[in-house]
C-alpha cells in the first residue's frame, strides 16, 4: 500500500528548478512487480523510476528529494551519470548561433554524462536516424561537420 502512495507522489511531484535547455525533471514509473495471488495484498512491491534530470540538479539531489517524500526503500542504479551543459553565453555556443545553428537540450543518455566540465553535443548526420535500425551518417554530412567545426573554432580562436 506504501508503494501505491509513493507512485502517486512520483506521478504528481514537480521539481522547482526548470532548465531553459532541458525543461522540467521528469519522473515515470516504468516497471512494477508485486504479488501473485488474486486474493492477497502483496507483502512486497518493486518498481522502477525512470528519471530524466536537468542540469539544475545532481542525481544525488533528486534521489534525496524522492527519499524524503516516500516510504519505499530506494536503490539508485548510479550517481555517476549526471546531466551536462554549457552556458548559452559561452563563446563556442555564440559562434554556432552566429552561424545560424539552433540550440536545444537532449534528455537522452550519452558519454556526456560522465563529463564534469562544460560540454556541447554537436555532430554530423540527422538526429532522427541515431539509435535506429540501419543507423548511418553520409560522407557528405561528415564533410559538412568538419567544415562546421573549423568555422566555429575559427570564430573563437
Amino acid at each position: 500500500m506504501n508503494a501505491i502512495q509513493d507512485i502517486e507522489w512520483i506521478n504528481n511531484y514537480k521539481f522547482s528548478k526548470v532548465s531553459d535547455q532541458l525543461g522540467k525533471v521528469k519522473m515515470s514509473v516504468t516497471q512494477i512487480k508485486a504479488g501473485e495471488l488474486h486474493n492477497l495484498v502483496p507483502a512486497e512491491c518493486h518498481f522502477v523510476i525512470d528519471i530524466r534530470v536537468n542540469e539544475a540538479y545532481s542525481n544525488r539531489e533528486v534521489f534525496d528529494i524522492i527519499s524524503e517524500n516516500t516510504k519505499s526503500e530506494l536503490k539508485p542504479r548510479s550517481f555517476k551519470l549526471n546531466s551536462s551543459s554549457i552556458d548559452k553565453g559561452h563563446a563556442f555556443v555564440l559562434a554556432g548561433i552566429d552561424m545560424g545553428r539552433k540550440t536545444y537540450g537532449s534528455p537522452t543518455l550519452s558519454d556526456q554524462s560522465v563529463l564534469s566540465c562544460n560540454s556541447v553535443k554537436l555532430g554530423p548526420g540527422v538526429s532522427l536516424r541515431s539509435h535506429s535500425s540501419n543507423e548511418y551518417v553520409c560522407v557528405s554530412e561528415i564533410e559538412e561537420g568538419i567544415r562546421l567545426y573549423k568555422e566555429m573554432l575559427s570564430k573563437i580562436l
